[in-house]
């Protein structure tokens, strides 16, 4: 039984390297491009517009609603 609970143990540690791991390989090819200050810009813009876009998207597919005050 104690061999169960050191190899549960052992998940969370997984989950948090597969979740850094990916989110490091999606950055890495980008970082050249916040060199320069024009595409840095334009890539930035791109994250916030597709950022707004998928939730834009999400709330109609979900029907929410988000009153103005």
């Amino acid at each position: 039984m104690q061999e169960f609970f050191e190899n549960v143990s052992r998940y969370p540690r997984y989950l948090i390297a597969l979740v850094v791991g990916v989110f490091w390989n999606a950055i890495e090819p980008l970082i050249p491009f916040l060199r320069r200050p024009t595409t840095a810009i334009a890539l930035i813009g791109a994250l916030i517009s597709g950022f707004i876009f998928l939730t834009l998207t999400l709330q109609a597919m979900l029907g929410l609603s988000v009153d103005a005050v």
